[in-house]
């Protein structure tokens, strides 16, 4: 036996034919529009979640305020874990913005004395906070932040579209199979 090649005819459910159901043409427009709302809410949904952290990236970085601290001496190994590869954590006192002398746990070089200035990064209240991301950072964030959204937004459109169109499927089977049991009763035979 030969194998039969089966040849896929692009827009076959919008064309002319004997066989084709209502439903086939519905469903092939609720494909269509499914993917052109996915496809356009998608976009918008990019767009504004890229605007979203861009601006809660803008919020952070803002807030942020540098200072000079003094190194008062390493903090013992036990305490906590080491920061990064060079880094130590160092407790540090430095003045804020209203002028009141605080201390607290930074990390600085390894091998930084005591009694050496190092800048930090404090907040609006003048507790120590990480140094503000880099700008590739920040466009890294804002790039993946819009491309996730814009994702998210499209899958759902896209699930939305194909629960609608297996209601729609179903529907038209149980259609056919009511169409199936009149004909059946003419012939004279029962199925099944």
């Amino acid at each position: 036996m030969r194998k039969t090649k089966r040849v896929k005819v692009l827009g076959w459910r919008w064309r002319r034919n004997e066989l084709r159901r209502h439903s086939d043409a519905v469903e092939a427009w609720i494909v269509l529009a499914a993917w052109a709302f996915a496809t356009a809410g998608g976009a918008v949904a990019g767009v504004a979640g890229a605007q979203a952290v861009e601006a809660a990236q803008a919020r952070s970085g803002a807030a942020h305020r540098p200072a000079t601290a003094v190194v008062l001496g390493t903090v013992p190994h036990g305490a906590r874990a080491v920061a990064t590869y060079n880094r130590v954590l160092a407790n540090v006192r430095w003045t804020d913005a209203q002028g009141t002398v605080r201390t607290g746990t930074a990390d600085v070089q390894a091998g930084t004395s005591v009694g050496r200035t190092v800048p930090v990064w404090t907040d609006g209240h003048g507790h120590l906070v990480d140094r503000p991301a880099s700008p590739a950072v920040v466009t890294a964030r804002v790039v993946m932040g819009g491309a996730g959204v814009g994702l998210a937004g499209g899958l759902f459109v896209l699930a939305g579209g194909r629960l609608i169109r297996l209601r729609v499927e179903r529907r038209a089977t149980d259609r056919w199979g009511e169409e199936w049991e009149l004909t059946g009763a003419r012939w004279g035979r029962r199925t099944g």
